[in-house]
């Protein structure tokens, strides 16, 4: 049976949990030694906007956006999917081109309109104050991840950062996440990956690693398939993570 945590709303982590449950949320931590995580969905709330661009940059050719595209391009790298859509829709631009406008299309979004998911900024800083590694596994471009972490103040918690362009293959083979923990020196069997998509997921399966599902409005029609094949699956990171006092790092 999977282990779903959920938060309460005061915003308080602890109120609503046990001494049971609160063990339970550390579980998943238990002798891991680096955090890995996807981006879009996982780290940031960006789901929704890439769904806007598909629908405004099809739109200019006269495209209406086709039902099953999340699920035909679900875990691809950037450059598979402008490759993707090169091949199966009536557009002029190259692949190079078409990945140059979605950049383009997604800076402002990412700059102004794209938070970071809910409680991630003290549950990184509870993972570097314990000497948790840390490292990104996007399927997303190189200068759009990197814009991410400087807008959010996140290049000095990651130690690696990897995008699907460093590896042959993008999810749900293993090859990203088995790069990332490569990089951060880590057995993948001490990795813990946070995934929002069943691609993702079964990419850190693949590798060996301990998986935990983040709930994401865009994925919410396969929130019971991604509770099966995750270890774990969390609504938010809000009380993940509690040091107890005298045991932070100096």
């Amino acid at each position: 049976m999977k282990k779903t945590y959920e938060t309460s709303e005061s915003g308080n982590p602890f109120e609503s949990h046990t001494a049971e449950t609160v063990l339970k949320m550390h579980e998943m931590l238990q002798d891991m030694d680096a955090v890995i995580f996807d981006m879009d969905g996982s780290l940031v709330d960006s789901m929704w906007m890439w769904k806007a661009i598909d629908v405004e940059y099809l739109g200019r050719y006269g495209i209406g956006l086709p039902e099953d595209l999340q699920a035909q391009i679900e875990g691809m790298s950037f450059g598979e999917t402008a490759l993707y859509f090169k091949t199966h829709f009536p557009i002029p631009e190259s692949p190079e081109e078409i990945m140059e406008e979605w950049n383009r299309m997604a800076w402002d979004k990412y700059m102004y309109e794209v938070p970071l998911k809910k409680g991630i900024p003290e549950f990184l800083e509870a993972c570097r104050a314990s000497g948790i590694r840390l490292g990104i596994a996007t399927s997303n471009s190189r200068v759009l991840v990197e814009n991410v972490a400087e807008v959010h103040n996140l290049r000095d918690y990651f130690s690696c950062i990897m995008t699907g362009t460093d590896v042959e293959r993008g999810k749900p083979n293993p090859d990203i996440y088995l790069a990332v923990a490569r990089e951060l020196g880590v057995s993948p069997s001490r990795c813990l990956v946070f995934e929002d998509i069943v691609a993702g997921i079964l990419a850190g399966k693949n590798a060996g690693m301990r998986v935990c599902a983040v709930e994401d409005e865009y994925s919410s029609l396969s929130r019971e398939t991604k509770k099966e094949l995750a270890d774990y699956y969390i609504e938010d990171y809000t009380g993940l993570f509690h040091i107890p006092p005298g045991k932070e790092n100096v």
